[in-house]
């Protein structure tokens, strides 16, 4: 896999990085943004994932 991207919460500035996943929510490293479920939150603030923008 390659081109990871980066997307960053709107509320409290978290970035999640699609190589680094977020193993304490139970995202495996590597996982890509569109099969994270719809229902996660920001791990920081509980922020939706649709208050999430990708970095360009």
């Amino acid at each position: 896999m390659s081109g990871f991207r980066k997307f960053q919460c709107l509320e409290c500035e978290h970035i999640y990085d699609e190589a680094k996943g977020d193993p304490d929510s139970g995202i495996a490293p590597g996982t890509r943004w569109e099969d994270i479920p719809d229902d996660w939150e920001c791990p920081i603030c509980g922020a939706p994932k649709d208050f999430f923008r990708e970095m360009k």
